[in-house]
């Protein structure tokens, strides 16, 4: 696994149409996957895998603009494309940082999840072993 401190500092990342596209810089914060229940629901799977990046350093670039926003709790909505419905990030209100979707990324070098958000509520399937995440265990 490569380091965060070896990803790019520049990133680009997208929709699966194209419509909404993002440019993201810095480094990678807390990759990992999420299994919770609303991570679940939008992915249609047992989990969602996000990394993080400081959301002053995210840029909407695509002719779609920003992507439409679904709040899933009072503080915390999800932007998603309005046109293919692709997941793309999750922003707290009260957050410095913007959880992005890994796969929405172009390069998703450096950014392999080390911890598992809600992994006491996972598919018992699931056999990626990771760290606990610190926060929610």
């Amino acid at each position: 696994m490569t380091g965060p401190a070896s990803a790019p500092e520049h990133r680009t990342g997208r929709c699966r149409c194209g419509d909404i596209r993002y440019e993201v810089s810095g480094t990678p914060d807390d990759p990992h996957l999420c299994s919770c229940e609303h991570c679940t629901h939008l992915a249609g799977g047992p989990a969602m895998a996000w990394v993080g990046f400081r959301r002053d350093e995210l840029t909407w670039t695509g002719p779609g603009g920003q992507p439409a926003w679904y709040a899933t709790w009072p503080t915390l909505s999800r932007g998603f494309c309005p046109r293919c419905g692709t997941p793309l990030v999750s922003v707290a209100d009260d957050s410095e940082m913007v959880m992005v979707t890994t796969y929405s990324l172009d390069d998703r070098t450096g950014v392999d999840p080390v911890g598992h958000s809600y992994r006491e509520i996972a598919a018992p399937w699931m056999t990626v072993t990771l760290a606990p995440d610190p926060v929610h265990g």
